[in-house]
């Protein structure tokens, strides 16, 4: 059974954490897209060539995901992605991902409208920006990690804008995608509504 769902939308919008607990719930296997990309950024960030990292890139690139979540590396991810090289080159990986039976979750941004055009489910998580800041610097301080809240708000819209009006694959809602703006909705409450789309996509 192939059973595809995409999931789009800025950085820390919950995109992952509706991902992970869709596939958890329907046995399905995740792949967030991001890590991809965050691969080939640390990699450049070692002095390698974007598009060279990205032909380059193997399972042990992301073994480490904390790793790869810094904002050092979430910047240099946001650079890369605009290479239309690089999106080439990580096209056929994403795809055979979608497309495993078994059924699979992918977060990104250009899933529903590049990467799967044709997947069964589509969402697109949305928060204001304010709101994904103050989730990105909860995250920061689990870590141990200090940052100013203006700065990593300037970086979040940063990271919009570039995802949005980059020439190749530009962040957007697929047509048929189900919008979910989690600025004031819990986890639980979007978690839900994604599984609701899945299950009636599914019949179950």
């Amino acid at each position: 059974m192939r059973f595809t769902v995409a999931i789009d939308g800025p950085a820390a919008a919950g995109k992952g954490t509706i991902g992970h607990a869709v596939a958890e719930k329907f046995g399905f296997a995740h792949l967030d897209t991001g890590l991809l990309y965050r691969a080939v950024g640390a990699r450049v960030l070692r002095g390698e060539r974007a598009i060279e990292a990205a032909l380059a890139l193997t399972p042990d690139d992301l073994a480490t995901p904390d790793v790869l979540r810094t904002p050092e590396v979430a910047q240099a991810a946001s650079k890369v992605a605009v290479i239309p090289e690089v999106r080439d080159a990580l096209l056929e990986f994403q795809r055979a991902f979608a497309h495993r039976i078994g059924g699979a979750v992918l977060d990104g941004r250009d899933i529903g409208t590049v990467i799967c055009p044709r997947a069964e489910v589509k969402l697109y998580v949305t928060a204001s920006a304010e709101v994904r800041a103050k989730r990105r610097m909860d995250e920061f301080a689990e870590r141990g990690q200090e940052a100013d809240f203006e700065t990593v708000l300037a970086d979040v819209r940063a990271r919009d804008a570039r995802d949005a009006d980059r020439a190749t694959a530009p962040m957007m809602a697929a047509d048929d995608a189900l919008t979910l703006d989690t600025s004031e909705m819990t986890a639980e409450a979007a978690i839900a509504e994604a599984i609701a789309a899945v299950q009636a996509k599914r019949g179950a």
